[in-house]
């Protein structure tokens, strides 16, 4: 049962961010965060967890038809690409010289954009 008001978790992903899909069918697989759902935990990567939806005939598609459009994957589920060495990461935080919270890589303890 979720708690009412309830405050999200802060999540350590953020949109545009490169992720590896670690768990799940399209495990393996790596793209960037089109959209993260904050309320559920979920973000959606771009080229993964590819799912068929049935539309019907509209002005845009005259047609209708199956379309192939990527579906939410809870964070979870996603790992962090470090983007100098293109390996897996896990993300903290940490006070800069400016003293502002940034997110760094656990690995290589370098500040992630």
């Amino acid at each position: 049962m979720e708690k009412k008001n309830a405050k999200p978790a802060k999540l350590k992903i953020r949109k545009g961010d490169l992720v590896k899909v670690i768990a799940g069918d399209s495990k393996g697989s790596q793209g960037k965060i089109v959209e993260i759902i904050i309320d559920k935990n979920r973000a959606v990567v771009e080229g993964a967890n590819m799912v068929s939806k049935h539309t019907k005939p509209n002005a845009a598609n005259p047609n209708g038809g199956i379309v192939k459009q990527e579906a939410a994957i809870h964070i979870s589920n996603l790992a962090l690409v470090e983007p100098s060495t293109g390996k897996t990461t896990r993300v903290g935080r940490k006070l800069n010289d400016a003293g502002k919270l940034v997110r760094v890589s656990k690995k290589s303890g370098e500040e992630i954009k």
